[in-house]
């Protein structure tokens, strides 16, 4: 029972850094992006393209977290959540507090889970 919820966290955090990817990529640039991110036409226009950057970033994230749960890898959605966990602190840290809460906090529950779990059945 615990390995199926840390497996549903662990996917839970992948699918919301493909929307991250999405967002970052696709609708940095756009009203969308603009509305969920509190920029200006402008500053999102000036920041397309390191934004476009972050999001490849969580996409590999994502396609690593998937990867452990498609290939049933213990060790790799630990390392994935790890790395989204760093990441997380750093984001609120540096860009936004609620960071910490949105992306970080999911990441290190499922990490947790995982940890508890210590066989990968």
């Amino acid at each position: 029972m615990l390995k199926k919820i840390a497996n549903f966290i662990t996917g839970l955090v992948a699918i919301e850094h493909i929307g991250i990817l999405i967002l970052e990529v696709f609708y940095w640039d756009h009203p969308v992006g603009r509305k969920i991110f509190n920029m200006t036409p402008e500053v999102s226009n000036l920041s397309a393209t390191l934004a476009a950057n972050q999001g490849i970033y969580n996409g590999f994230l994502a396609a690593g977290l998937i990867w452990g749960l498609v290939a049933d890898r213990r060790d790799v959605k630990i390392f994935f959540l790890s790395c989204v966990v760093i990441a997380g602190i750093a984001g609120a840290i540096t860009a936004k507090p609620s960071i910490l809460f949105t992306q970080a906090m999911p990441a290190f529950i499922g990490l947790i889970l995982w940890l508890i779990n210590k066989k990968n059945n």
